[in-house]
């Protein structure tokens, strides 16, 4: 639908007026953790610009665009977000999009794999919401991770829409510019809203399996940018999907979007093809084993520091992050426990066993019930784990009050952590659910001072991958587990693959043309 010529050029010194604004988390429903309000991020009025380097004065667009920032909430990823604390982001959201008054465009912040309690597709949902609140004559332009989800219900209401082109996400505000600077082009050019060339395709995988350092995602994602330059193509995105949520749309997508409708669908159709052809092709980004096993290869290496990543129970895909079964496996190790070999293990989420580090002081033994504060009770992986030692570290500020709007703990450090050291094996306990990517995240605690690092991660992100001497990818349990098949789907539209594989028919790839 295309808006009238004088809501799509700035004429008269009109400036486009395009709002900011969107909700983003990654929400395994294998996690028994909930999110709330609390753990979001929310960012308003200024600060929300300032959010992005493309909205600044000295940006080219600022001649041709009032940025109207409207409400953006993100979370750590986590288990599915509590219906109260979405309804009540969801409602700003869309109040604010009535407040500002009439919208040329809608730059659409999301990730796409967020799950709502009592909801089957939460972004749907929120769009629909969303696009009821602009009205039909808004473009929207969605900047989405690869991991989401690509639903028709979701993707008739956007007018643009595309994801991050690498795994890890290195390009991630590369992508939000790109959503809005296409935003701005469409609308300046008049053209309105392009074609959206639409296919799922029956493929789930984690996205261990499909980092774009490997083939075959690495080639298929570097086709993208050639799609896009294509006349008649604005844009191509490729979705992997997210592989811990249970929902008929947990699938891979891609949607190619422009004005030549034909060249749209035939381009959507050879990247479907391609992706299904591979689908045997893709393995994990790191050589992997069980927990067990990846402790023995690390210990007998030479390569020093030597990175173990808890796959299972990673917090930056969703798990709980709270599973002591790798400390458990770590001490069991007689090189280990014996301290002839050292290893730090950042970090399980437990404020209980750090308000007793803290109460103790360093230099103290205690013993704790390590773990298990939100999992206990899931299975055998999931209970505490009876840890003696010494506390070695304390870092941080307390905690807020129960009720006090906290921020993303991605952001603001976790809150307190302790480290405990039995033996060889020092672990980080932290108040609240933080991820260790980068090494001002480890603290004080020098990672680099340690035989071997075991951190709540899946593949490495960029400054652990630089420090990493060797690497190995360890299958263990968790809210994220690498063995889908372990996990118990069940509302997933079958045939999928892999839970299905052999006698599985070729798929229909037809993709379908939004208009």
């Amino acid at each position: 639908m295309k808006p009238s010529t004088d809501r799509t050029r700035p004429e008269g010194g009109r400036r486009l007026r395009i709002g900011i604004g969107g909700m983003a988390i990654e929400s395994s429903q294998f996690c028994p953790h909930r999110s709330v309000y609390d753990d979001f991020r929310i960012t308003r009025d200024g600060a929300l610009l300032d959010r992005y380097t493309w909205t600044g004065p000295e940006d080219e667009l600022a001649a041709l665009v009032e940025w109207v920032p409207l409400v953006h909430a993100v979370a750590l990823p986590g288990g599915p977000v509590e219906r109260t604390s979405y309804d009540r982001i969801k409602a700003e959201l869309t109040g604010r999009i009535a407040e500002s008054g009439p919208l040329d465009g809608l730059v659409y912040d999301i990730h796409g794999a967020m799950s709502v309690v009592g909801l089957e597709d939460a972004e749907a949902d929120l769009t629909d919401a969303v696009r009821a609140a602009t009205g039909p004559d808004t473009l929207i332009s969605a900047a989405m991770d690869l991991h989401g989800n690509v639903s028709r219900r979701f993707a008739d209401h956007l007018d643009l829409l595309t994801a991050h082109r690498l795994a890890p996400h290195e390009d991630a505000w590369e992508t939000r510019e790109r959503a809005a600077r296409k935003l701005v082009g469409r609308l300046v050019s008049g053209k309105g809203r392009p074609h959206r060339a639409w296919v799922q395709i029956p493929v789930l995988l984690p996205g261990e399996k499909t980092s774009t350092r490997l083939e075959p995602a690495a080639s298929l994602y570097g086709r993208l940018a050639s799609v896009e330059a294509l006349d008649g193509i604005v844009d191509a995105a490729l979705w992997v999907g997210y592989a811990w949520a249970d929902e008929e749309r947990c699938r891979a997508a891609v949607v190619v979007t422009g004005d030549d409708p034909a060249r749209a669908l035939a381009e959507a159709a050879s990247l479907a093809r391609a992706y299904w052809d591979a689908r045997r092709d893709f393995v994990f980004v790191g050589p992997t084993g069980d927990a067990d096993s990846c402790i023995a290869r690390a210990v007998a290496s030479p390569a020093r520091p030597f990175l173990i990543s808890d796959s299972g129970d990673n917090p930056t895909a969703g798990g709980a992050g709270d599973l002591a079964y790798l400390l458990g496996r770590l001490l069991a190790n007689e090189e280990l426990a014996s301290g002839r070999v050292t290893v730090l293990h950042p970090g399980i989420t437990d404020p209980e066993a750090v308000a007793a580090c803290f109460d103790a002081g360093v230099g103290a033994e205690v013993t704790l019930a390590v773990g298990g504060q939100v999992s206990a009770g899931t299975g055998p992986h999931a209970e505490p784990y009876a840890l003696t030692g010494t506390v070695t570290s304390l870092d941080g500020a307390a905690a807020p009050e129960p009720g006090t709007p906290r921020g993303n703990p991605a952001y603001d450090g976790g809150g307190r952590t302790a480290a405990v050291t039995r033996g060889g094996v020092t672990v980080v306990l932290t108040e609240r659910r933080k991820p260790f990517h980068t090494r001002a995240d480890f603290g004080a605690l020098d990672p680099l001072r340690y035989d071997l690092v075991a951190v709540k991660i899946g593949y490495l992100e960029p400054e652990l991958y630089a420090m990493a001497a060797d690497w190995l990818l360890a299958l263990t349990p968790g809210g994220v587990d690498q063995d889908l098949l372990r996990l118990g789907h069940h509302k997933v539209r079958r045939p999928l693959y892999p839970f299905d594989d052999e006698g599985f028919e070729d798929p229909d790839l037809t993709p379908v043309l939004l208009a």
